[in-house]
């Protein structure tokens, strides 16, 4: 019986190989960040909110967020109130047409905001970010956070 004998360097090449592509794998089984068919578009439009504000979808369905602003934003989920998984999510939304699409396979609520234009209060509530919960304008008023909600219901 002989023994394989496989030199060092092609040992490590396959192991690299085994290890990106099992990240690569990992990537693409949740949010790829690509528009999805059929997907239920939330627009940044060119300014710091997101449009619309409110979405429902049902069980299985996708949502992608679309930047269509100059700026980045970010899609944080509010893990105090999520009950419609995909927790501990917080992606950067990159400017001029960055995209990020996530599947929801459980009914429930996803509160999420842009870590760049709101904030988290003591009561897990989205608030302007800056003094007194927002940053005034010439006119006396604080701005608005950048939140929305994604409301999932099951399957009829």
């Amino acid at each position: 019986m002989s023994k394989l004998k496989v030199p060092g360097a092609l040992l490590i090449l396959l192991t690299a190989g085994a290890i990106v592509f099992t990240m690569s794998s990992r990537a693409r089984a949740g949010d790829n960040g690509n528009r999805k068919p059929g997907a239920v578009q939330v627009i940044v439009p060119d300014e710091d909110r997101f449009s619309p504000f409110a979405v429902t979808i049902r069980v299985g369905q996708w949502i992608t967020w679309v930047n269509n602003d100059t700026d980045d934003h970010t899609i944080v989920s509010d893990d105090a109130f999520n009950t419609a998984g995909h927790r501990g999510v917080n992606v950067t939304l990159p400017a001029n047409g960055g995209t990020y699409s996530l599947r929801f396979v459980h009914p429930g609520v996803f509160p999420y905001y842009c870590r760049f234009h709101a904030m988290l209060d003591d009561h897990n509530q989205p608030k302007a970010p800056g003094p007194d919960g927002g940053i005034q304008d010439a006119n006396g008023n604080y701005g608005t956070p950048m939140s929305g909600v994604v409301t999932v219901v099951g399957e009829d």
